[in-house]
């Protein structure tokens, strides 16, 4: 009987979320083709992402970590306010109206992203049906974000809050089930074992700040962005420090490419929508994070779990190539982290994949 209300109450919140986000993302053209076509390089455009992270793509053969996240997120135009802009679709407006304190208004630009991603973990064996004491839990979480981006000159100010679940309702089980079916590859055994049922929340705020940039007469140029931040909530809290160096061909006016940073994914308000023709650049960017919780590797926070004993202090490399042709966007980032629990076997190594298309 338990059982039965602890899935009843897990799984309804799924359709909530996946109505939200559905009704945010898939609005957005209509409402764009009516009342938001504005030639004004300051309102500039909108943009829809689809970015999938998997180890695999890191080339060292792992399936393991931090082994796949799915996200599609829509990225608004440059608005005038918030909650009144027409750019944005009617229920984002609504919620917004209940989100003012994370919001930045009275700065030069501001924009704001709506996202839903899945995301899974899993232990290095995936032959045992036991539970895997020394190694990480397996995990699945469904998350719905809203994103909040304020621009004056040189720095950013981003915050963003991120609701959903973790637990077998995120369905993250089925997904890699039907997938591993898909390329041939045998399933994990062990997701009996994964952390239950349990709503999440995480409040993210970060602040960025252009140090540099330079561009020559034939487009050529290079901008080093620096960041420094904190999340909260009980699917992650900690603090974090990092830059990023991009360099190439007529390199973007926003404030970072690489995709796992809050503001990257070109969510920064942009001064022009660019050319019609090709370019593309290069980037390497580092961030340290000082680790209070996640639960991914700390387990359940109301109720007793496996869990590992997770490492303080974690940090990221990560570099690859952004490409632009016209309306659409590519990149591809492979990141190295530093172990993340005591007894962790390899260095995690992941790759992602973006394509996005402005509107």
């Amino acid at each position: 009987m338990k059982q039965h209300i602890a899935k009843g109450i897990g799984i309804r919140p799924v359709f909530v979320l996946v109505l939200l986000a559905l009704a945010s993302v898939f609005a957005a053209p209509e409402v764009l083709a009516a009342d938001c076509r504005d030639p004004s390089a300051i309102r500039s455009s909108g943009t829809f992402n689809l970015r999938v992270d998997n180890d695999l793509f890191g080339g060292l053969g792992q399936d393991q970590g931090y082994s796949n996240g799915i996200l599609l997120s829509w990225v608004s135009p440059n608005l005038t306010s918030y909650r009144d802009d027409p750019c944005l679709p009617g229920v984002v407006r609504v919620l917004n109206r209940h989100l003012s304190f994370l919001q930045r208004e009275g700065l030069d630009e501001q924009n704001m992203t709506v996202g839903l991603g899945q995301l899974m973990y899993t232990p290095t064996d995936r032959r045992a049906r036991e539970l895997i004491r020394d190694d990480r839990p397996y995990v699945g979480a469904l998350l719905f974000s809203l994103g909040y981006n304020a621009r004056r000159g040189d720095a950013l100010r981003t915050s963003q809050l991120r609701v959903g679940l973790v637990g077998p309702a995120a369905r993250a089980r089925q997904t890699q089930n039907w997938w591993h079916g898909v390329i041939g590859e045998s399933r994990f055994q062990g997701w009996d074992h994964q952390l239950r049922n349990e709503p999440v929340v995480q409040l993210i705020h970060e602040r960025r700040a252009r140090v540099t940039r330079a561009q020559d007469a034939d487009g050529w140029g290079h901008d080093l962005t620096r960041h420094w931040g904190a999340s909260l909530g009980n699917f992650a809290t900690y603090a974090n420090v990092g830059a990023e160096w991009r360099f190439g061909l007529r390199v973007p006016d926003d404030f970072g490419t690489a995709p796992l940073r809050p503001a990257g994914e070109n969510t920064a308000p942009v001064h022009s929508t660019g050319r019609d023709g090709w370019s593309g650049h290069a980037f390497v960017a580092v961030d340290a994070r000082w680790v209070l919780r996640d639960i991914t590797l700390d387990g359940n926070t109301f109720r007793s779990s496996h869990k590992v004993d997770k490492r303080p202090l974690v940090a990221d490399i990560g570099y690859g190539i952004a490409i632009y042709r016209g309306l659409w966007r590519f990149a591809f980032a492979r990141y190295h982290r530093t172990r993340e629990f005591d007894g962790q076997k390899h260095v995690p190594v992941y790759g992602t994949v973006t394509v996005g298309r402005r509107f």
